[in-house]
């Protein structure tokens, strides 16, 4: 879904406080203005919920020169508001990663991953085998993300003929950061189902540093007619 309608949905369920949550985690850092236009309230009754959840711990300030005048204070998720987001018993998964690794060896990881892998790419294959154009494709597979916890959108970008995958959560970033097979089995799956002639390109990764994780997935063959979406 795009992400106009996927912020609409979601934010009608969540109290106030968590809706800026939401909005920091799907957005990126916003000034108190940014989030008021969004959520339609004054920037000052954005202020009080964003102070009560810095003293939560769960967002912080910083002052950014935007343009001219003064510097604009910017509002950053912390750390630890990613406990507010679906985690996929993080904790639980890293262990077992771990214990697999000493106990049965760095092969057997690979072959549980990949075992994984094929379920999930025959599973996706059978619910996007009525999608024709890859627009739809992408779409419908951002859906699937999405249900799984991935808060995932996509776009059309403005330049090329290009798409863009975005997931602004990770629900598996616990066992993801044990064993990084996981972040290459999930590229190797969206190349697979989307079909042969497309490249998907992870061009930001949370795990490097980002905010979310996002895909760009151009057709390798570039004359071949695109049905609408």
């Amino acid at each position: 879904m795009s992400r106009h309608d996927f912020e609409n949905r979601d934010l009608e369920k969540l109290a106030p406080p968590d809706r800026l949550l939401f909005l920091l985690k799907t957005r990126g850092p916003q000034t108190a203005a940014d989030l008021g236009a969004r959520l339609q309230i004054t920037p000052e009754a954005v202020r009080q919920q964003l102070l009560r959840l810095g003293d939560e711990g769960l967002v912080y300030a910083k002052s950014e020169v935007r343009g001219v005048g003064r510097p604009a204070q910017v509002y950053h998720l912390a750390p630890a508001a990613q406990r507010r987001f679906p985690d996929a018993h993080a904790e639980l998964a890293a262990q077992l990663i771990g214990e697999i690794r000493d106990v049965l060896g760095e092969n057997a990881l690979d072959k549980l991953i990949r075992v994984r892998e094929i379920a999930t790419r025959k599973r996706y294959e059978a619910l996007l085998s009525g999608e024709q154009s890859l627009a739809r494709k992408i779409a419908h597979l951002a859906e699937i993300r999405n249900k799984e916890g991935y808060m995932a959108t996509w776009e059309k970008e403005e330049e090329g003929n290009s798409y863009l995958l975005v997931e602004n959560h990770c629900p598996i970033c616990a066992a993801a950061s044990a064993c990084t097979g996981f972040c290459r089995s999930e590229q190797a799956i969206f190349e697979h189902v989307l079909g042969r002639d497309v490249r998907v390109d992870r061009v930001e990764h949370l795990l490097a540093g980002a905010r979310r994780c996002a895909y760009r997935i151009t057709r390798k063959t570039t004359n071949r007619r695109e049905p609408g979406f």
